[in-house]
């Protein structure tokens, strides 16, 4: 599809402020000059500024396609590391402040107000008193370098093994995955000094989690994937070699790093660590949820706020649910209702060949409504595929990877197969609009294909606008007549019901002491989540604070900025435009994007 051009972006997007006065010839002739040079000296800031982070993150070059750094991971876990972001951060400001804003063009200004966002809010996550909160639990079982880098090594992730240099570089990588898995474990210590501990739930999980990867033969194990996929092109001394000191780096460095974490977390940080799973019941935790909730929603919300918004979502949507309850003919009650989907066999995945049948059939549904919807779409392919074995049973019953700009590696879309029995069919298509698209997949790419965006945009984005368009594309289902079979239909009202649950649970975990059953017995009591899911769910909201509220709360957003747009223009509203502006520049912060839209309206109305 068409790529967006800089000059569209620039003629659809309205100034924050007020409009231009008009000038006479000669002025307008020098503002013109001056908001080129201003444009000039804005979008070198960027692409310095980008190039340093990628020179301190070379995954997120990797993620890129970007080998310049693809036999590193980065300097993470250390002083250091943490000294260069937040030492970037004022920097990149200071250098911000030297433009004058006013001299910008309204597409420069959204980029420049995004830029100070993010640098403003790395440096509140860079406080000595954040950190003292922070770097002293640097893992979970949800978000570990354990966790993700066994994929990314597996040749089935971002990293590519398409050279002999590409195979020499994972070996690189290998030996510096050794070094920051040890690194986790000093701050580990730290923290069990300070007083501040990771949960006993969480800590259980990463043991077993290692546990599984231990276990695992290694010619067996993903880290041998690889080896086991040599392209044609290689030579027999280079196969020898490199199978050979494959075998010999991860019996000598990969798995004795993970078993010293596990052997430390088992036999020392396990003992120490917290019963309680709330950040409110953990030192210093209060404070740092409230900081937590701002970095994922944008906006400065209080938990109270936030937990009465979900009851309310609670509440309605139940009312909904009822309707479908009814009109299906059965008797019982929700709850009872609740049951029947969880455990009817018509609702249960005949197989997981069935399960990914299903999901290419609703794939090739939605496929059909897209021009309706969007005027441009991705280039990038978007594929389907099962969760690994190795990581499944922890993760979410859906996810998405992104793909690379230039469409050489596709994004995918992840199903979970696991506990098969426990999951049932009627939330697919919501989860594929979610997680596919028009959700992460058309969000993302569109983002990361559009060039005449700075790199911060097309790469960059916050869960806020990430997760709460993906839910807004759930509810799309709608118009497309994708929820005509009534239980296709709960299943939608199921998956929103999670979001509003998260408002709930999450700030009754780390707000309001709730302990880990109380959260999982009220998931079960307000939707048809079977165990399994909810257990997972619950155990996401204690390992990463606050991220799951930045769904509903984003959601709800668009949304509002839908209907505003809809009531203000009326006929004049066009769907395709809407979203055209939505995803055209990236994932802004909230209050951006409301100042966004109100532009657009008024340059409509």
């Amino acid at each position: 599809m068409l790529r967006l051009r800089l000059a569209l972006l620039a003629a659809a997007a309205l100034p924050l402020g007020a409009g231009p006065a008009l000038a006479q010839p000669g002025a307008a002739t020098a503002a013109t000059a001056s908001a080129q040079s201003e444009h000039d000296k804005l979008f070198a800031l960027f692409d310095a500024a980008d190039e340093a982070s990628l020179s301190r993150n070379p995954l997120s070059a990797l993620s890129r396609g970007d080998m310049r750094y693809a036999d590193r991971i980065g300097d993470y876990y250390s002083d250091a590391f943490t000294e260069a972001q937040r030492r970037a951060a004022q920097e990149e400001l200071a250098a911000l402040a030297a433009i004058d804003r006013a001299a910008l063009n309204p597409t420069d200004r959204i980029a420049y107000d995004v830029f100070r966002y993010d640098r403003e809010q790395t440096l509140k996550g860079l406080t000595p008193e954040v950190l003292a909160l922070t770097e002293v639990r640097p893992i979970n079982h949800f978000e570990g370098l354990h966790t993700f880098y066994p994929a990314i090594a597996s040749g089935q992730g971002m990293a590519p093994f398409k050279t002999v240099a590409d195979y020499d570089n994972n070996l690189k990588r290998h030996a510096e995955y050794a070094k920051l898995i040890d690194r986790t474990i000093g701050r580990f210590r730290e923290g069990l000094g300070s007083g501040v501990v990771e949960t006993k739930l969480t800590v259980r999980n990463m043991i077993e989690q290692l546990d599984t990867q231990l276990a695992q033969p290694v010619d067996a194990s993903p880290y041998w994937g690889p080896v086991a996929m040599f392209p044609e092109g290689f030579s027999a001394a280079d196969k020898s070699r490199l199978t050979a000191e494959y075998r010999d780096t991860l019996t000598s460095t990969i798995y004795p790093a993970n078993r010293r974490l596990r052997d430390f977390l088992r036999d020392e940080y396990l003992p120490a660590a917290r019963d309680s799973v709330g950040l409110s019941q953990m030192k210093g935790g209060e404070r740092l949820y409230r900081q937590m909730i701002e970095q994922t929603t944008t906006l400065p919300l209080e938990p109270a706020y936030l937990h009465d918004l979900g009851l309310s979502e609670v509440a309605r949507i139940r009312g909904e649910m009822e309707k479908i309850k009814q009109r299906v003919g059965f008797t019982g009650s929700l709850q009872e209702f609740f049951e029947f989907i969880r455990t009817d066999p018509q609702f249960k995945p005949e197989s997981r060949e069935q399960l990914a049948e299903d999901y290419y059939a609703i794939g090739r549904a939605v496929e059909a409504h897209v021009p309706h919807y969007f005027a441009t779409t991705p280039e990038s392919p978007l594929e389907i595929r099962a969760v690994e074995p190795f990581r499944e049973k922890f993760e979410a019953g859906g996810s998405y990877q992104s793909g690379t700009a230039d469409g050489s590696r596709p994004g995918i879309f992840y199903y979970n197969a696991y506990d098969l029995p426990s999951r049932t069919t009627p939330g697919q298509t919501s989860l594929y609009l979610h997680e596919g698209a028009p959700g992460h997949h058309f969000q993302i790419s569109l983002a990361q294909e559009n060039e005449a965006l700075p790199a911060f945009m097309r790469f960059g984005g916050n869960t806020a606008f990430v997760e709460g368009w993906a839910l807004y594309a759930e509810t799309l289902g709608y118009p497309m007549g994708l929820f005509e079979d009534p239980y296709q239909h709960f299943g939608t009202l199921n998956d929103e019901m999670l979001r509003a649950m998260r408002l709930v649970v999450d700030t009754g975990l780390h707000s309001k002491a709730w302990t880990r059953d109380q959260a999982i017995a009220y998931m079960l009591d307000n939707s048809g989540m079977g165990r399994t899911d909810a257990t997972a769910e619950v155990e996401r909201y204690i390992a990463i604070p606050s991220q799951a509220l930045a769904y509903k709360v984003g959601a709800l957003k668009i949304q509002e900025l839908r209907q505003k747009a809809e009531t203000a223009l009326g006929p004049k509203f066009d769907i395709r435009e809407f979203h055209e502006q939505v995803l055209g520049t990236g994932a802004l912060p909230l209050p951006v994007l409301e100042s966004k839209i109100d532009g657009w309206i008024a340059s409509k109305a």
